[in-house]
């Protein structure tokens, strides 16, 4: 089962063959560190919102409500899905979702497993900076080699009202129209607010990353090197595959690496950009930080 630390995976009712989901675009208040919110934009209640869970061959219907004061829209990010279904209003026939207004996305899996995501594709350079954005997943109903399948979407937000060096509770409003960033997050909270990831001795471990925002991440994992072993949603065939500690994930890609937990201990798994493993720039460690921990 895919697990997205801090994150739900969103339900859905089968009915006639078909898998109904349920997604309400709305004003969050998320909270990433202990009492320090941001106003962020979320699905269902957080951003990054609620992961998806399909198998390939699935019709799916994903009903989205409006409660913004805007238009938007879903775009289903890798998927291969008819153009009306493809979620950029100002370039395909795909609709905006006007404010109180909703629209059925329905189409089915085609792709083979791997791992995607969905984000908005209307205003982009804002609504997405606010935090619209979660996963999409496919699995494979055959693989049953892994034990431990983790999914952690990389976000970055510019916290208005808050001096270089100031970490306090509170509410926060955003600048989505900067690159000034000052808070970075996995699954939207800070290190030490992000929840560790448990492994057991000789466990088969796979972690998915996501990244729908501005910069690319250098994420490193302490310990022990991993293989990477598909990219895009798409899976590396055995030769291609290849050993590293260190991958960037750049904007709109995911990668999925994957290792034989060996080494026993609580182990770091961070972004190497320094001022990214920080909370607005303070000295102890923070930021897009999370560890691996052996139970």
């Amino acid at each position: 089962m895919v697990i997205t630390p801090d994150i739900p995976n969103l339900p859905f009712i089968k009915k006639n063959g078909i898998k109904y989901f349920e997604l309400n675009v709305e004003p969050v208040k998320q909270e990433i560190l202990p009492g320090l919110f941001i106003n962020a934009f979320g699905y269902n209640g957080s951003s990054p919102g609620p992961t998806i869970v399909v198998n390939p061959g699935d019709y799916v219907q994903i009903r989205v409500y409006n409660k913004l004061t805007e238009a938007t829209s879903v775009h289903w990010h890798g998927l291969d899905v008819p153009n009306v279904m493809d979620g950029v209003p100002e370039a395909e026939p795909s609709p905006a979702i006007q404010p109180g207004s909703y629209f059925d996305y329905h189409f089915r899996i085609i792709n083979p497993p791997g791992t995607h995501m969905y984000h908005s594709h209307m205003h982009s350079v804002k609504q997405i900076m606010m935090g619209l954005g979660g996963a999409l997943i496919i699995t494979d109903p055959k693989g049953t080699y892994i034990q431990r399948d983790y999914f952690i979407m990389l976000q970055e937000f510019k916290l208005k009202g808050l001096k270089k060096g100031e970490v306090m509770q509170g509410v926060y409003d955003l600048d989505p129209l900067t690159d000034d960033f000052n808070f970075f997050t996995m699954n939207g909270r800070c290190f030490p607010f992000t929840s560790p990831l448990p492994v057991r001795y000789g466990e088969s471990v796979r972690i998915r990353l996501g990244n729908l925002m501005m910069n690319a991440h250098p994420i490193h994992l302490h310990g022990q090197q991993f293989v990477v072993t598909a990219t895009d949603g798409n899976s590396l065939t055995l030769h291609n595959r290849y050993l590293k500690n260190t991958i960037l994930v750049g904007s709109g890609e995911t990668y999925d690496i994957e290792f034989k937990a060996h080494n026993p201990g609580n182990w770091l798994f961070h972004c190497h950009i320094p001022h990214h493993m920080a909370n607005n720039f303070t000295e102890n460690l923070g930021g897009m930080t999370t560890t691996i921990r052996y139970v």
